[in-house]
């Protein structure tokens, strides 16, 4: 027997601290005691913003005046298949209260994972807590260019998550730049993760670790997590296939590229926005649009189910 098929709206309120709502479902119902999103299902002929409107209307006594899209997630229960389709809003009008009976509470970004959700509910946990710009450095031979840069990049441009990519360094160099990179990074509230083994961890006590595909290849045979649960853990990829890798070694966020041409591959096809959403579609963590990106492809990432953009260029002038 097929599952049953559940379309789900759901919404990630932050207000102007910073902090993001959640509501705690009945103990009568499914999964009944835990944290979750609000929102609730669609009506027939709803789409996911008006379902969503209608829902937090109902459940928060609150208007939303605008909302993006942030994620949406394919998860399968024992007795049904749920799409979350998941929006950010920061403007509404109203004060959010549980109309239905229902607590609610607004909660640290940093907290929630103190909270129980459902198994579904955790990607937007991840999606939640990560920036919509992604910076990768560029192969930068000179360190007070480097330095200089990267400073202008989280000041100036406002990034918060920066990839430390510097394959052309020997191992002491890159733990030197990396552990100014890391005082420079957190200093401004950012986080930083290395490019690299993830045993580099044990000498440079970064936010975390990007794989590369060989990397994730080689780690996606073992089907375990290389880093502990509190660091974050983000890879490459090009195709579905790279995709389900990451899943296997639970990565929290990936990339995946070219999205368009870039002088840096040129051999690489690009996906284009129509393949690139397909793709997302039925990821399991947060995208990052790769390739030819600016922060002027911002919006439609959003709308095509992108966590955000990362880029080189747009970030390193």
């Amino acid at each position: 027997m097929p599952k049953r098929r559940v379309h789900v709206a759901a919404a990630a309120i932050l207000n102007e601290q910073g902090q993001v709502l959640i509501a705690r479902r009945p103990a009568t119902v499914d999964q009944g005691g835990l944290w979750e999103f609000p929102g609730g299902k669609l009506a027939p002929y709803e789409t996911g913003l008006e379902a969503l409107k209608r829902e937090l209307c109902e459940e928060l006594g609150i208007e939303i005046t605008r909302a993006q899209p942030l994620i949406r997630i394919h998860h399968e229960y024992p007795d049904k298949h749920i799409l979350l389709d998941v929006w950010e809003t920061r403007q509404f009008s109203g004060e959010p209260f549980g109309r239905e009976g229902q607590a609610v509470r607004w909660v640290e970004i940093a907290d929630l994972y103190n909270y129980a959700f459902p198994a579904a509910n955790l990607p937007i946990l991840r999606a939640v807590a990560l920036p919509r710009e992604y910076l990768i450095t560029p192969e930068e031979a000179d360190e007070a260019i480097f330095e200089t840069r990267l400073i202008r990049a989280l000041d100036e441009d406002g990034v918060r998550l920066v990839q430390l990519r510097a394959k052309e360094l020997d191992e002491a160099a890159y733990i030197a730049r990396a552990e100014k990179a890391l005082a420079i990074c957190h200093a401004r509230g950012a986080r930083l993760l290395l490019n690299a083994e993830p045993a580099m961890l044990d000498k440079v006590d970064a936010d975390g670790i990007h794989l590369t595909s060989v990397r994730l290849a080689e780690l996606a045979e073992k089907g375990e997590r290389p880093i502990p649960d509190n660091k974050w853990l983000s890879a490459s990829t090009h195709d579905q296939q790279q995709l389900d890798q990451a899943g296997q070694v639970v990565c929290d966020f990936v990339s995946l590229s070219p999205l368009r041409v870039t002088p840096s591959h040129p051999e690489r096809p690009p996906l284009g926005w129509h393949d690139f959403q397909s793709l997302v579609e039925q990821a399991c963590m947060p995208v990052y649009a790769l390739g030819g990106m600016s922060r002027h492809d911002s919006d439609h990432a959003r709308a095509v189910g992108a966590q955000g953009i990362a880029s080189i260029r747009d970030f390193w002038k």
